[in-house]
């Protein structure tokens, strides 16, 4: 993890500073379209894979927006935001009373982030939305994302939603829209991001710093997610994703050593992020795997894989919650694979 704000990925840029997006123009035309026509709707719900932009493009819209405050007036394009105005300068340091970010709080005891959005930072919108009512301004909040909302905070969303303040824009964050509301979904505006092309990928990592030709493998394995690839370059992703292919190509738990060294290094203290890839890599794999037995016509092993995926999310997650041992973790989930 990245010192300097709680979440970052080392090498990544946050959100609210980063100057530049790449390969969702058309998102961004449609947005800055939208404002323009004056008849937006009050709630974005910018869905998408993790770590494709998602964060970014909703600061790069609230700057668009609180820059040309009248919408019939405002360009039909957003431009890259100049870290030097004032606007730019409000929403880096998190002093702009205009633009409320809505994110899992850091526990105060343990310094760790919660696992969930919790009621009391949805509150907090409540204050913000009555605290500047007055202002005449616009007034943004960027539910980041909103699938971490506990179900009590969803609701709480929900209530604001259903009756938005004058002037107000809520941005809706999502990787998984399917596990949101349907009462949030119906209330919000879709707006689908896809994974970057690996060029647009290429152009987002040299942006990062990363040099000519040193991704070229780490673009392959990303999917489209920048998130990825830099976990893939700088959490050791790549030792990750091969140790765990070799093993499932071995197919078999006779050989054990591969396994139980792997499970140690995610399992070691300062292994917090390496582990999350992990598991995150284990379903995504799995589900590619039931995809593309599927597309062979194999529909028997394409469900077997599929119920396999569900099985390794359902895991994952009641480790998570309840604080599992994460060796026994990770060799339950190969268990799960051979068994």
């Amino acid at each position: 993890m990245n010192g300097e704000q709680p979440g970052l990925l080392e090498g990544a840029i946050p959100p609210e500073t980063n100057t530049a997006l790449f390969g969702h123009d058309t998102a961004q035309n449609f947005l800055a379209n939208a404002y323009r026509s004056g008849r937006m709707h009050h709630a974005i719900l910018i869905e998408g894979a993790e770590g494709i932009g998602k964060a970014t493009l909703a600061y790069r819209f609230a700057h668009h927006v609180l820059s040309h405050p009248d919408p019939l007036n405002a360009p039909d394009h957003i431009a890259d935001p100049d870290p030097s105005d004032t606007v730019s300068r409000q929403i880096a340091g998190g002093a702009s009373h205009n633009v409320l970010h809505l994110a899992r709080p850091v526990d105060e005891k343990t310094g760790k982030v919660k696992s969930v959005i919790t009621v009391d930072e949805v509150r907090r919108a409540g204050k913000f939305f009555t605290q500047t009512s007055g202002t005449g301004n616009w007034r943004i909040a960027i539910i980041d994302p909103a699938d971490d909302l506990n179900r009590n905070a969803a609701n709480a969303i929900l209530k604001i939603l259903e009756e938005p303040p004058k002037r107000s824009l809520f941005l809706v964050l999502s990787h998984t829209p399917g596990r949101l509301l349907p009462t949030i979904r119906s209330r919000c505006l879709s707006l689908r991001l896809h994974p970057l092309s690996p060029a647009d990928l290429d152009r987002a990592l040299a942006h990062l710093g990363a040099a000519a030709g040193e991704t070229d493998s780490i673009v392959e394995l990303s999917e489209g997610s920048v998130a990825r690839a830099l976990l893939l370059r700088n959490y050791g992703g790549v030792d990750i994703a091969e140790a765990f292919v070799d093993i499932l190509e071995r197919g078999r738990l006779n050989d054990r050593e591969p396994i139980y060294k792997l499970a140690e290094t995610l399992a070691a203290r300062d292994r917090d992020v390496a582990y999350q890839f992990f598991t995150e890599l284990a379903v995504d794999r799995t589900q590619a795997m039931a995809r593309d037995a599927g597309a062979t016509g194999d529909l028997i092993e394409a469900d077997r894989l599929a119920r396999l995926a569900s099985a390794l999310k359902e895991h994952f997650a009641t480790a998570a919650a309840y604080n599992l041992d994460r060796k026994q973790t990770v060799l339950h989930a190969f268990s799960l694979f051979f068994g």
